[in-house]
């Protein structure tokens, strides 16, 4: 009786990482603005000027050249991929995955011009769980501090 509870056990754990590593991402869902989200509490981390949990980096830099950098970090990051939007719309998310489970997490930005420079705002939130352990703040961090772009 206990083994064939063990083994069911294991394949509910089996399918439970499969539906993490293979549900699909919803564009619709997760490509949203930056500038309107709500702010994160736990589970996620947000650059944004006001009510962020950070403020907005500003850059003497148009908005493309602020986007287009931050998509090259982005893209050379380790698990992500470019989930929907581009330099030309203004706005990219992109999908970073943890190693061992394949957690999916969202990363959002957008770059908007402002008579002090360009705000770069990013949003970044987990799919799954209540806290995310504070790797998507590490995250934005790590790519904020390696833009090559001189500040506003």
């Amino acid at each position: 009786m206990w083994k064939t509870l063990v083994v069911v056990g294991l394949l509910g754990i089996g399918v439970l990482m499969l539906y993490v590593r293979l549900a699909p991402s919803d564009p619709g869902q997760w490509h949203g603005d930056s500038m309107t989200a709500p702010v994160p509490s736990g589970n996620g981390w947000l650059l944004r000027e006001g009510d962020g949990n950070a403020p907005a980096p500003v850059y003497a830099a148009d908005p493309a050249a602020v986007l287009e950098a931050l998509d090259a970090i982005a893209m050379a990051t380790a698990r992500t991929v470019r989930l929907a939007g581009s330099v030309e719309e203004g706005r990219i998310t992109w999908v970073t995955r943890s190693r061992l489970m394949g957690f999916p997490d969202y990363t959002t930005a957008i770059a908007v011009a402002g008579p002090d420079g360009t705000r770069l705002a990013i949003h970044a939130r987990q799919r799954f769980g209540q806290n995310d352990l504070g790797v998507n703040r590490a995250r934005i961090e790590a790519w904020v501090s390696a833009l090559d772009l001189p500040r506003g």
